[in-house]
C-alpha cells in the first residue's frame, strides 16, 4: 500500500485471526466482492444474502480470511493479483 500512497484507515495485525464470522459481517457492509486468487478473479454481490460461497473466497486454508483485505467504498478485495491493483490504485 506504501508503494501506491495509498492511506490505511484500519490496520488488523496478522496475529488476529480473522474467520468467517468475521468474513462474513465484513462482507454484509460491502456490495461487491473480489475475490483473488493468484491468476484467478471472482466476484460476489455483497449484503446481507451474500452467499456460502463469497464467503468461502475469502478464507484461506486454515479457514481465516485470506491477506490483503480492502475495502475500498462498497467494495471488497481479498487477496492479491498485480493486474487488478495496478487497475483498481495506479502504477
Amino acid at each position: 500500500m506504501e508503494a501506491r500512497n495509498i492511506d490505511i484507515k484500519e490496520a488488523v495485525p496478522a496475529s488476529r485471526k480473522l474467520q468467517a464470522a468475521d468474513s462474513k459481517a465484513l462482507l454484509q457492509s460491502a456490495s461487491k466482492l473480489i475475490a483473488l486468487k493468484g491468476k484467478k478473479i471472482s466476484e460476489f454481490k455483497g449484503g446481507k444474502d451474500a452467499s456460502k460461497d463469497a464467503i468461502a473466497a475469502m478464507l484461506g486454508p486454515t479457514g481465516n480470511m485470506r491477506a490483503p483485505t480492502i475495502k475500498v467504498g462498497k467494495t471488497l478485495i481479498v487477496g492479491f493479483n498485480e493486474e487488478i491493483f495496478a487497475k483498481r490504485f495506479g502504477d
